[in-house]
């Protein structure tokens, strides 16, 4: 594949959901989960994707459970939790695995195309985002630690 719209993947709800749906827009795709110590950058997520989405931005969320096993919980349990916790409103996935043998074909494509520190491949942690431009080539990786508000000025140049 070259770009980000030829995969899909199941939302929260089970639906399929083809990536192809975003064509032509500036996407964020963070691995998430619900018991980590980066957890509240949902809420600077949620804020992006509230300020962004009417130019062409959406976040996309993909819940992990490899790391620390801190995303326990099935699809109700993480829908409630976002909601509940976060007021999340950007469209969230069926929890996947983004390393090893199993990893979501989306995920292999976004490691190869943006490697992290030294070359790796290899997702270190939750909350690790890419940054997609409008034609489906992944941009930029940033580590769990950048906060989502420090990307605006990334977004702003993609948009």
């Amino acid at each position: 594949m070259s770009d980000v719209y030829g995969f899909a993947a199941k939302t929260l709800a089970g639906a399929d959901a083809p990536l192809a749906e975003y064509r032509g827009k500036v996407l964020l795709i963070v691995n998430t989960a619900s018991q980590c110590g980066f957890t509240p950058q949902y809420s600077g997520l949620e804020a992006l994707w509230r300020k962004y989405q009417g130019r062409g931005f959406a976040v996309l969320g993909f819940p992990c459970n490899q790391f620390g096993k801190q995303e326990p919980g099935d699809a109700k349990e993480i829908a409630n939790f976002c909601s509940l916790t976060y007021d999340v409103t950007f469209p969230m996935f069926a929890k996947i695995e983004v390393n090893g043998p199993k990893a979501h074909p989306l995920y292999a494509f976004l490691k190869d195309e943006q490697r992290g520190l030294l070359g790796s491949t290899a997702i270190k942690w939750n909350f690790t985002k890419f940054l997609v431009d409008k034609s489906g080539a992944v941009a930029a990786r940033f580590a769990p630690t950048t906060k989502p508000e420090d990307l605006e000025s990334e977004i702003e140049k993609l948009l």
